[in-house]
């Protein structure tokens, strides 16, 4: 019995502190002048907001660019503040913060649609000032209404469904959301200073979330999420969430401007400062 209990502290111990994963520096991609945001497709294709010049950069995953929108205004492929931009396979949904709406594009930057609930006479359903966006599987478009600290739940058809973390959540009363992600298994992690904050599809608060540092904002790509501040990068994978407890690996750059956005694609790490994007290579190391 001793001797089982021992391999179980050594099976620990291995995977918990001998296991570590470092970062490579393996260069720099993009040129951009104040960028807010960034969202890369399942083709690698790197979508970038730059809100000092309300554009949106779609670039390769070498640098190049491959077209940009925008200017300031308020048609459509004008932007006012485009505070984050979230791309499927297909499309791109991007948060017009201060014309207080939402534009869609196809993965080539061509104007679809926009979406906005400011002529309606329906407080449930008005959202001002929107920092977040993301759709769904299922087409249910998710709305981060700065104004109200709350997430607004739309169908593909653009009917209300549901209000996500307002005032009236009880204990998961949203403080001071500044981003949030969809999940693989369909649910909602808000990054809610200093907390992360999980919620099912239709607003129900399932549990709170500590880490070792204050984030500052949130990315999910293909199941792994990204939770950072000005310096700092903690990656775990979504399917810890059911489990209650996500296991961070807190990472560094170790650079000199401020972490803005940050994802992983293809085992490699991006991250976003105001004027490019660095790349590094993930390392499993013992």
């Amino acid at each position: 019995m001793k001797l089982k209990h021992y391999m179980l502290f050594l099976l620990f111990f291995i995977s918990k502190f001998i296991l570590a994963q470092t970062l490579i520096n393996t260069g720099e991609i993009g040129s951009f002048t104040s960028a807010r945001s960034f969202s890369i497709s399942s083709a690698g294709i790197i979508y970038v907001s730059d809100i000092s010049n309300n554009e949106i950069i779609k670039i390769d995953t070498l640098g190049k660019i491959l077209k940009f929108i925008g200017g300031y205004g308020w048609s459509p492929t004008l932007f006012d503040s485009p505070e984050d931009v979230f791309a499927t396979t297909l499309n791109v949904y991007v948060s017009d913060k201060n014309n207080n709406r939402i534009q869609f594009f196809d993965k080539d930057l061509n104007f679809i649609s926009e979406f906005s609930t400011q002529n309606s006479t329906d407080d449930r359903i008005v959202f001002r000032y929107p920092i977040c966006s993301s759709v769904s599987n299922q087409g249910d478009l998710f709305i981060l209404d700065s104004d109200n600290k709350r997430i607004l739940k739309f169908n593909l058809r653009g009917e209300y469904q549901a209000s996500i973390g307002g005032f009236d959540s009880g204990t998961f009363a949203l403080n001071n959301p500044l981003q949030f992600v969809l999940t693989s298994n369909t649910k909602l992690l808000v990054a809610d200073s200093p907390n992360l904050v999980l919620f099912d599809q239709v607003g129900n608060g399932i549990k709170k979330f500590q880490l070792p540092f204050q984030p500052d904002n949130i990315n999910n790509s293909y199941q792994t999420i990204c939770v950072f501040n000005s310096k700092q990068v903690a990656l775990f994978n979504d399917a810890n969430l059911e489990t209650g407890n996500i296991n961070p690996v807190v990472l560094n750059p170790n650079i000199d401007e401020d972490i803005v956005d940050a994802c992983v694609f293809n085992s490699k790490l991006y991250v976003l400062e105001k004027n490019t994007i660095i790349v590094y290579k993930i390392v499993t190391t013992k």
